[in-house]
């Protein structure tokens, strides 16, 4: 049952949100196009649920370089321009995420969606029952990414301190999947966004995730 609840209650909350936020994707596009003429849309190559690929929507953030190595851990920030740097503190740069949602590739919470290059790493051993759930906008993983992830810009650096939470949180996720658990997400997203943006860091939400990861 939870799974037919979960799933009307994205189309409807992922519908219903790009309705109400068409405004702000207006805004964004307008953004884009004035900082750096090019494509809007970043359409990442991902592994969704049982490790079917898909396309993966965001709105781009950062300079075009087609050179660029998109399965990097870490993004490349010398190339993300200003409106894209406040685009991505904001979420709105995830917001095209929500047609994913709409149309089945994702949920509104889950597990990040793995990059094709990552698999053996993200989705190995114990960590591959994170592949038996959709991929989420949002989650535990996500999160704590976001509060602290996010601070780290060395990629090295990133996969000793980071990365080793972010993948006991994916499948920590599938171990506390309930509609209870993602409403608490949703709620604990809201408060993270909002946090980064009024310069308020939510290191309460950072310490329950740190915990979670243990176990």
């Amino acid at each position: 049952m939870y799974k037919y609840v979960k799933r009307g209650f994205c189309l409807l909350a992922s519908g219903s949100a790009i309705v109400v936020l068409s405004p702000v994707f207006l805004i964004a596009i307008v953004g884009i196009l004035a900082s750096d003429w090019g494509p809007i849309f970043y359409k990442a190559n991902r592994i969704g649920k049982d490790n079917q690929p898909f396309k993966m929507y965001k709105f781009r953030s950062m300079r075009v370089d087609k050179g660029a190595n998109e399965s990097s851990f870490k993004a490349d920030t010398n190339r993300i321009f200003p409106w894209g740097a406040f685009m991505r503190a904001s979420k709105i740069d995830e917001l095209p995420q929500l047609i994913n949602c709409f149309i089945g590739d994702m949920a509104i919470i889950g597990p990040r969606p793995a990059a094709k290059d990552q698999l053996s790493i993200v989705r190995a051993g114990k960590y591959a029952k994170a592949a038996g759930v959709k991929p989420g906008l949002s989650g535990p993983a996500a999160l704590y990414d976001y509060l602290y992830g996010d601070t780290i810009e060395d990629e090295a650096e990133y996969e000793e301190k980071v990365l080793p939470t972010r993948l006991e949180l994916e499948a920590e996720y599938v171990n506390h999947v309930n509609a209870a658990f993602d409403m608490k997400m949703i709620w604990w997203t809201v408060r993270c966004i909002a946090g980064r943006v009024l310069g308020k860091p939510q290191n309460k939400i950072l310490a329950h995730l740190c915990a979670m990861a243990k176990g």
